[in-house]
């Protein structure tokens, strides 16, 4: 086949690059072999745009055991143990087909947790869409969460927390990122490599058919009027398929016969091939005719390129490989020998005995593309930063602003959506999902983990490095309050075309904002996902950063939620006030506007703040802690009464605030650093005593009690609610949706 610009354009493939294949190949290629180059030099997988951002992240700590470059990351929790974890996304394909782009979105990300050795026990999601007001939105949205739950409650593993975000710009374009975490023996990690001369390739797992084929190419371009055309690039997955797969290669990973093993992913056979074999300084030759196939008439390239789903690779030790190939029969899978490891690090594909492809790993890998491509501040951005409140107009009542905070899906209760999924499966669920930072226990110790996945897009499209840099915090301080170290940290990175300089200086902003912050609190970065071109007929996703933070509690019975706990626990600020409405949800819900400057944010008293929050639940002191974000304090407040039965009353200071706004700024500002935290009349002095000696504020503010909501300000009462009245709005906006007779019942 001529492979002329039609084609190159069918790849993704651009003239230059052509020209470089032309060079490193001293030939023209086969069409399976452009194939091949097509993927693994696609934005998705070789991150050639995002490259030279991402080396500036810190990914070293003093707890971590592995850090980016691998399927998953893992830091040290004790006693020989490790967490592993990472988190990674699947837009594109759940825009395409909902229910199976999510669910195997789910499925990727846990095969790259037990392809580390590691039994995965958690999952979370952080999720975006456009308005529910639009149907195809709630298409969307309903199918990604079936999706989520189908696949992750059916191979029971809990889905114990995550976010969920609406804006416009996520209409045509929705975010799906899953993170999955997962314990290993620290000594007993496995990595997907290659080498040894000889040694046996083997495939398992489900048969290859052409479903997924050109998935990675398709995930690295945006979306018009031919998305329609890509449904069959959308993958499907079988999650008792990939039970049986986990527990298999956990067993032969356990028998010590296995030199590496890597998830067909993103670029299927193609990528687990050539990234196994650079990793190991090896060449591998596989034979395509001898992989199983579910569809008849298979080429080279449909086997090469499918990214069929619960497919492993695997390089096993000389003399093992009738003991590998015994314990996937006892778990009624085949292993199938398909190739060799070989000296010279070359990827050498066979069928039937002829060469189709012959390449070099480190041209697919390490010589992949790198752009550092042109940056340019937005044009949009100066107007955007300026926020007048005067020209606004006179604000609702605080009552009516409250209640409607509380109706928008934004802030709403979740539990539409949590209570899809089965978060008590495994019994290792300490924190249900909707109740703070997911917590989970570590068997057999006294430990437990809690995982926290968040980014605010409107301030990161406001600025991108103070945003990227308020995401880091929230997410960190989310496992903080549960009274979770912070230990170790993974992205995803989510924003539209990178050839558009406004978004590469977007990235580049963020990237550098993550890095600050994670320096400042000590947060290595261990792994993460790249995912650009979110992008539909040429209007972008808002720029969105998402963080999953992994924080260590060393007293599992010390875990703290976000509710009150007794009718006269005093509650306390921790944190100051100020006049911030830039970006908040405020002004996007009362006057559909996303402007001003995003809240300042000073990482050395966020890292105090955090300390302190992880040495109060120590101690026993902290009864109930909830991060002070969307909403400002009035939601927050409330969020700490929902589910409980208890009510509260408090009385905070004015802030200053333009014209008539100083109501609004003091209870709906989303200033950063702010925590509310509830404690015993007798330890309150204690508490106070404890943040003072860090620098941190500590205000009592109000009592718990009582059946309604009552908040003054400087002893002028401004929300006066029923408690019942309240939980009903936030509990059923969602489900109004959806069930509109059941939610007003």
């Amino acid at each position: 086949m001529t492979i002329d610009d039609t084609v190159l354009d069918r790849h993704g493939v651009t003239r230059e690059e052509y020209q470089r294949i032309l060079e490193m190949l001293g030939r023209e290629p086969s069409l399976t072999e452009l194939g091949i180059f097509s993927v693994m030099w696609s934005e998705h997988c070789s991150y050639k745009s995002s490259r030279v951002h991402l080396k500036t992240l810190p990914t070293t700590g003093t707890r971590v055991l592995q850090g980016p470059g691998e399927n998953a990351g893992a830091v040290d929790i004790g006693d020989g143990l490790a967490a592993v974890f990472k988190i990674e996304s699947h837009n594109h394909p759940s825009f395409i087909e909902p229910y199976q782009g999510a669910a195997t979105g789910v499925g990727g990300i846990i095969r790259d947790i037990f392809t580390m050795g590691a039994r995965p026990i958690a999952l979370l999601n952080s999720l975006r869409f456009g308005p529910l007001e639009d149907p195809l939105v709630r298409r969307t949205f309903e199918g990604v969460v079936a999706g989520i739950a189908g696949y992750g409650n059916s191979i029971g593993i809990p889905t114990v927390g995550g976010e969920i975000g609406f804006d416009e710009s996520y209409t045509g374009n929705p975010l799906v990122n899953v993170f999955c975490l997962g314990i290993a023996r620290a000594d007993e990690i496995i990595k997907g490599v290659a080498s040894g001369t000889g040694n046996a390739v083997y495939y398992v797992g489900a048969k290859t058919g052409r479903d997924g084929i050109h998935g990675a190419t398709m995930a690295s371009a945006e979306f018009d009027e031919k998305t329609e055309e890509k449904r069959p690039a959308v993958q499907v997955g079988d999650p008792f398929m990939e039970k049986l797969l986990l527990e298999a290669c956990l067993d032969v990973i356990k028998s010590d016969a296995l030199i590496g093993i890597q998830d067909m992913g993103a670029a299927g056979l193609t990528c687990s091939t050539c990234e196994m074999g650079s990793r190991g300084g090896a060449g591998i030759e596989i034979d395509v005719s001898l992989v199983p196939q579910r569809e008849t008439g298979m080429t080279p390239y449909e086997i090469m390129l499918s990214e069929s789903q619960e497919r492993m690779l695997l390089v096993v030790k000389q003399g093992r490989e009738s003991e590998v190939e015994r314990i996937f029969e006892k778990w009624d899978l085949h292993a199938v020998r398909i190739g060799q490891v070989t000296t010279g690090g070359r990827m050498k594909v066979r069928n039937r005995g002829d060469l189709v492809a012959d390449i070099p790993t480190t041209a697919l890998t390490d010589e992949a593309p790198v752009y550092r491509r042109p940056m340019e501040k937005p044009a949009y951005l100066a107007e955007a930063q300026k926020l007048s409140l005067a020209a606004l107009g006179a604000p609702s009542s605080p009552s009516e602003v409250f209640a409607r905070l509380l109706a928008t899906p934004e802030i709403a209760s979740k539990r539409w959506v949590y209570r899809q999924y089965d978060h008590m499966v495994r019994t290792n669920t300490l924190v249900f999902p909707g109740m703070g930072a997911g917590v989970v226990r570590v068997k057999g110790t006294g430990r437990a983990l809690a995982l926290s996945v968040d980014c605010n897009a409107r301030f990161v499209y406001l600025d991108p490095r103070a945003g990227a840099q308020l995401a880091v915090a929230e997410a960190s301080r989310n496992v903080a309050c549960a009274g979770g170290l912070p230990i170790g940290a993974t992205n995803c990175l989510n924003f539209a075309n990178p050839q558009r300089p406004e978004i590469m200086w977007q990235f580049g902003q963020a990237v550098e904002g993550m890095g600050a912050a994670c320096r400042a609190l000590d947060l290595p970065i261990t792994g993460g996902n790249v995912s650009l071109y979110n992008e539909t007929d040429g209007r972008g996703i808002l720029p969105t950063p998402v963080l999953g933070v992994v924080g260590l509690i060393e007293d599992a019975t010390k875990v703290v939620r976000r509710v009150f706990q007794s009718d006269g626990d005093v509650v306390i600020l921790l944190g100051e006030n100020h006049n911030e409405l830039g970006g908040s949800e405020y002004l996007k819900v009362m006057h559909g506007l996303i402007r001003g400057l995003p809240p300042a944010l000073d990482l050395a008293r966020e890292a105090a703040l955090q300390r302190v929050l992880v040495e109060g639940a120590a101690k026993g002191l902290i009864r109930s802690a909830h991060d002070c974000a969307e909403g400002g304090l009035a939601v927050t407040l409330a969020e700490c009464c929902f589910d409980t039965d208890l009510g509260a009353e408090t009385d905070v200071a004015a802030v200053p605030a333009e014209g008539s706004f100083g109501d609004i700024a003091t209870l709906f500002g989303e200033s950063a650093s702010r925590v509310v935290v509830s404690v015993a009349a007798n330890r309150t002095a204690e508490l106070i005593a404890l943040a003072s000696a860090a620098g941190v504020p500590a205000t009592p503010i109000g009592r718990v009690g009582g059946d309604r909501i009552r908040m003054s300000i400087a002893g002028r009462r401004v929300i006066d609610e029923p408690l019942r009245d309240a939980e009903r709005i936030w509990s059923t906006a969602i489900d109004r949706h959806f069930e509109p007779k059941r939610a007003i019942a």
